[in-house]
């Protein structure tokens, strides 16, 4: 993987002095080649990783969906995967092996709106075999970041001979 990627990955919390230095280029090389990536739709935005049970209001309601679909003659599972995902409430959509045909990431202001989106819109839609719904209760990792994790060394009692 090329480096500019790879820390992007790694570590996105650099800015683009320090990608340069740690990749050994020069900042406007690493800048031309975020402008290109971006072009080139591999880099598609930035996100920052939150521990929503933290948020005062509480955050929001998310949801793991799977989903049962017929595929389309001609457009297979793509045309009806591209429609679902267009859902606002959709966060990820992503085509799997097994079971199931989509895996869908959702999220609502309440349990009642997660809801109604999966019972009125998603599996009203023509093509749409059955859904199974799972509610995220509590979030341990997120992003590669563990959530609630003990500060480092805070762990073991400390003994002193």
């Amino acid at each position: 993987m090329e480096p500019v990627l790879k820390l992007l990955i790694e570590s996105g919390h650099l800015t683009t002095a320090q990608m340069a230095q740690v990749a050994g280029m020069s900042e406007a090389a690493v800048e031309r080649r975020l402008e290109q990536l971006k072009k080139d739709r591999i880099l598609l935005g930035y996100r920052p990783v939150v521990d929503l049970s933290r948020e005062a209001a509480g955050g929001s309601v998310r949801a793991v969906i799977e989903v049962k679909i017929t595929p389309e003659r001609g457009g297979g599972f793509n045309r009806l995967a591209e429609r679902l995902s267009k859902f606002d409430e959709v966060e990820s959509c992503y085509l799997m092996s097994g079971a199931y045909d989509l895996l869908i990431f959702a999220s609502g202001p309440s349990l009642q709106k997660v809801a109604s989106f999966v019972s009125e819109k998603l599996s009203t839609i023509e093509g749409v075999i059955s859904t199974s719904t799972h509610f995220m209760l509590r979030s341990y990792k997120e992003g590669g970041f563990l959530i609630n994790a003990p500060i480092e060394g805070s762990d073991r009692l400390k003994v002193t001979p």
